[in-house]
């Protein structure tokens, strides 16, 4: 059989669907979201026979994935939902080479949110790892081991580098530990490609022993950023950076040199913890820590939400964000970076929503400060959302009437991976010349000629598996 995952063809390349990522409950799909996949769907069945090809041949091809994303733009636009637009041409459907000019890969990509899932642990009930694993090929490991890992990531994606990040947790019930984590960059590493992940060191400073603890994970495990969550606390109680635990935080992160802190915002994990959600605190510490580069994963963003124009009243989610850099006196530029992780995955399902939040973090943060992260594995290989932000457009109409950048190859460049090489201290020029030539590159080119991806997702798809994962690893 030429394809062990979906032979007929029953699943779309890009993904609309009800997945999360264990944070927050997932959201029902809409009416309008069952129709863009249904729609894609039979465009893809009725392309398939028009170039003689099986349907997963088809889907799997650029000219499936660029199908797709047409039905998509036809569904929303019947539905009024133009505010943004992914910009295909009807001939890339049936026409390899205009498919692969539209989706092609011409940027480099570094994803500054993945997670990895180790096999045997308790996160694999998290993920619902039982039912993907049974669909998957059976040489597919429990859950998403360190080969798989690679495979989603690295060879069905056009992801170049990635940092390994974590959730929150007690130190007795880390669901990926910092060694599990390195034993994963070590599979990397052994492929002559050490500059392909980086990883992070979870500290929640409202915690004992977490902060004394970032000595070993800076001095040992080498890790390039910290990642803490606000809202979290081993009490249920979360902190504010700017307040006495946090600066202490800070000025432990600056006396080790390990000057990028990635914190948590939006998404809040309840009532009790929504306060700690908001940025507030943000522009007051990138204001008062220069020398520090402030990471907001998820942009400040809160599922289900509509984003519309900036509001500087409305004092939550993106706009929140906005405003407390705004109002500490930070503009283009600064020490502040929004990123898109579970953001853009969530922003999919809704193109006006999706055009107002890259329009008004270009217009007020600037287009050097929007870092690209997927939080996959979550939602499965980050490629899907990959090839949705290639195309994506805001409509002239947006841009005219708010004053929002069309966001061109340059934009696009910048937020899919060169804005990070910033924070990160990475030459970009030396990375591409050691990528060019290491083992991963050359896996990846053999494997082109054998593409067998899955298009699953493993996080929780309903409420029920979301109650059943708080019951595994509550949030606080």
């Amino acid at each position: 059989m030429r394809y062990k995952n979906d032979p007929d063809g029953t699943r779309l390349p890009i993904k609309l669907d009800s997945t999360s990522n264990g944070e927050y409950a997932p959201i029902p799909l809409q009416p309008i979201h069952h129709k863009a996949n249904d729609h894609a769907l039979k465009e893809a069945d009725r392309r398939a026979r028009y170039k003689g090809q099986g349907r997963r041949d088809f889907l799997v091809s650029a000219c499936g994935a660029a199908s797709t994303l047409l039905a998509f733009n036809q569904a929303n636009a019947s539905a009024g939902r133009d505010g943004g637009f992914h910009q295909v041409s009807d001939e890339a459907a049936v026409d390899t080479d205009a498919a692969l000019q539209a989706l092609g890969k011409n940027e480099f990509i570094f994803d500054v949110q993945g997670h990895y899932l180790p096999p045997g642990g308790h996160m694999q009930k998290k993920a619902g790892c039982a039912e993907a694993s049974e669909a998957l090929s059976g040489d597919y490991m429990a859950c998403i081991g360190a080969e798989s890992f690679k495979k989603d990531v690295f060879l069905d994606s056009d992801t170049d580098m990635m940092v390994l990040s974590f959730v929150p947790s007690t130190p007795e019930s880390e669901p990926l530990t910092i060694e599990e984590a390195d034993a994963t960059r070590q599979l990397i590493d052994d492929m002559n490609s050490r500059h392909r992940l980086l990883l992070h060191g979870r500290v929640n400073p409202n915690q004992p022993a977490d902060i004394a603890a970032m000595d070993e994970l800076a001095e040992r495990w080498g890790v390039s950023a910290w990642k803490c969550y606000t809202q979290w606390g081993p009490d249920g109680e979360g902190f504010y950076l700017s307040d006495d635990v946090g600066r202490a935080f800070i000025e432990k992160a600056r006396s080790l040199g390990v000057k990028n802190i990635a914190v948590h915002k939006g998404i809040p994990f309840g009532q009790k913890s929504y306060e700690h959600s908001l940025c507030t605190d943000i522009g007051v510490v990138a204001r008062d820590y220069p020398d520090v580069n402030f990471l907001i994963y998820h942009s400040g963003w809160v599922p289900g939400q509509a984003e519309g124009p900036y509001d500087p009243d409305r004092g939550e989610g993106i706009d929140g964000l906005i405003k407390s850099v705004k109002d500490n006196g930070l503009g283009h530029h600064s020490n502040v970076y929004a990123e898109l992780g579970s953001t853009w995955r969530g922003l999919m399902r809704d193109p006006d929503s999706a055009a107002h939040t890259l329009g008004k973090l270009i217009t007020h943060l600037g287009e050097d400060n929007i870092l690209w992260g997927t939080d996959s594995v979550w939602y499965g290989s980050p490629q899907d959302q990959i090839l949705a932000f290639r195309t994506f457009q805001l409509s002239a109409e947006l841009r005219d009437k708010h004053g929002y950048a069309e966001i061109t190859p340059e934009i696009r460049a910048k937020i899919f991976g060169l804005n990070a090489m910033k924070p990160y201290g990475i030459d970009i020029d030396e990375v591409k010349r050691r990528a060019a030539n290491d083992v991963l590159a050359r896996d990846r080119l053999a494997y082109t000629e054998r593409q067998d991806p899955h298009f699953l997702t493993y996080g929780p798809k309903t409420r029920r598996q979301f109650l059943d994962l708080l019951k595994i690893h509550p949030p606080v």
